[in-house]
């Protein structure tokens, strides 16, 4: 069923309850858009760990009050010790998902949060990070339940998982995952955050933390070193956008995969199916979907080290090229090749001036890497998996180098006034669930809280899933998915209303005319929205 949506001056939307109770309370404290969004990517990280968690990386939209958006780019380069050679040397042929080799990257998203902070005071935030950080502190020293969601999770390569460093002890009761509801510990997170809020976020990095980071990557033989951790810093990025029906568009550019968001919507607009949730939409989709990847693939790699300009396919021109493609009578064809999995956070806030934040934050697989650094009780995450052991590749694994990601928070900004935060957490599909939560509202008049609950679609391969189809849940017409088998695609029914591996997707609307801001978020998951 859809979430009842709040009507508030300042809102936030999460996948977990204690996230958006965080949120909330930023916000009677007078905190701005952006604080509430640290504090709970703090409590997130501490209370749905298969998820995410501050041994990973993040990303940031934030528009502000007058109208500009800024990107933050929280992705850790691989680390200088990551070279071919190296995992070529240990018989590797491809990267491996679990254990300290799996630890690659540098984990970006404390950057992001210290970057983010640094912009909320330009604006007029003023609340301390000890007040920020407060409840995830809490929630870690004192225990927290178990989510549903984590208990119902089957992560993939679970043997290796259970056997990577310290996670039994962090994550499992008696050699056997925590059932919901169970209270769960981790002091040495809560000192580990404790010590940030009072020595500040860049201690992760250059101080204290990032000593005791380094110190036990090192004795776990991880190729992340001390002066990589020291080398780091989050970047500001220009979004990508689109203009499209009245609304201009913003997402993420490479390293992340927010030009392939666009192009589905681009493509959408062009193709203007008249009719919701009807066989020519989802057709329409599932095609923009296929044209959009192929580019994606080809193309998205190190923002540093694009050959081609991500505007150049946001072009009318492209977009109609890449739609006259298109046929709407029948499945276009697509190349065979293993796309991303990952589990991830999308959180969205918008405070009473206007600022609108839109925010994902992950460790890739779920529990990433399953490394927990002994010292601080941190799970760093598996992200480099994204990257390739073949030196030709369009992401060849290379020390320095920011591996491809899937992760992409959205923002849009309607001619009316209308500001919207929205995005959805799922490998693959957060493109995809993007455009089906976006174009349900903005083309087609559905109410936020119906547009997100509204039954998904997911082209291509996720969670454990080897078959390139297309995973559609049990609310789908059968009149529906039998036009699209005639059709051509190949339809996989997943066996569940509401599932998982659908996406948790959330969206905040700001309205111009009262300041009124509808927020909700997605009944697949253990969260939703709150606000004053």
């Amino acid at each position: 069923m859809p979430e009842t949506p709040v009507f508030s001056s300042a809102a936030v939307a999460a996948p977990h309850r204690l996230a958006a109770e965080t949120g909330q309370i930023v916000l009677a404290q007078g905190g701005n858009a952006i604080e509430a969004m640290v504090a709970m990517a703090a409590t997130i990280a501490v209370v749905y760990p298969h998820m995410n968690g501050i041994g990973g990386d993040g990303f940031w939209l934030v528009r502000e009050p007058g109208g500009r958006v800024r990107g933050i780019e929280a992705c850790g380069p691989a680390g200088s010790l990551a070279t071919i050679e190296r995992y070529r040397a240990k018989d590797y042929d491809v990267l491996p998902s679990r254990g300290p080799d799996a630890a690659i990257t540098v984990a970006g998203t404390i950057g992001g949060w210290r970057l983010a902070l640094d912009l909320s005071r330009a604006l007029g935030g003023r609340l301390p990070l000890e007040t920020l950080l407060a409840d995830a502190v809490r929630h870690a020293r004192e225990g927290c339940p178990v989510s549903p969601s984590e208990e119902r999770y089957v992560p993939k390569e679970l043997d290796t998982l259970h056997d990577a460093p310290n996670f039994a002890a962090t994550y499992l009761d008696g050699g056997k995952p925590y059932e919901a509801g169970s209270i769960r510990r981790q002091s040495k997170l809560a000192a580990t955050l404790e010590q940030l809020a009072h020595a500040g976020l860049d201690d992760f990095y250059r101080g204290d933390v990032g000593r005791e980071i380094a110190a036990d990557l090192e004795r776990l033989g991880a190729p992340v070193t001390r002066a990589d951790l020291a080398g780091y810093s989050a970047k500001e990025r220009v979004p990508v956008s689109l203009r499209r029906r009245g609304a201009t568009l913003y997402n993420f550019p490479p390293p992340t995969q927010g030009l392939a968001a666009l192009m589905i919507l681009g493509i959408l607009d062009r193709l203007d199916v008249k009719a919701p949730e009807s066989t020519a939409y989802y057709h329409a989709l599932i095609e923009a979907t296929k044209r959009a990847f192929t580019v994606r693939d080809r193309v998205v790699t190190d923002f540093d080290r694009l050959k081609a300009d991500p505007a150049s396919f946001l072009t009318p021109e492209y977009l109609a090229r890449e739609t006259g493609a298109i046929a709407m009578d029948r499945a276009g064809p697509f190349p065979s090749k293993k796309t991303g999995d990952g589990d991830t956070v999308w959180m969205g806030a918008i405070d009473a001036s206007g600022m609108a934040v839109s925010f994902i934050q992950s460790v890739y697989w779920e529990y990433g890497s399953g490394t927990v650094l002994p010292a601080t009780g941190i799970c760093w995450q598996n992200r480099g998996m994204s990257f390739s052991l073949d030196p030709k590749a369009v992401n060849p694994l290379e020390p320095g180098r920011r591996p491809f990601h899937t992760l992409i928070p959205a923002i849009a900004a309607f001619a009316d006034g209308r500001v919207m935060s929205y995005g959805s957490m799922g490998g693959d599909g957060q493109p995809q669930f993007q455009a089906q939560i976006f174009s349900r509202y903005a083309d087609y008049g559905m109410a936020p809280a119906d547009a997100v609950d509204a039954p998904r679609l997911l082209f291509g391969r996720t969670w454990g899933a080897e078959s390139l189809s297309v995973k559609v849940e049990d609310r789908f017409d059968p009149g529906c998915i039998a036009a699209l088998r005639n059709m051509g695609h190949d339809i996989e029914e997943v066996g569940g209303a509401y599932m998982d591996s659908l996406g948790h997707a959330g969206m905040l609307i700001r309205h111009p005319s009262n300041g009124r801001i509808e927020a909700t978020h997605d009944p697949r998951s253990d969260g939703g929205a709150a606000g004053l």
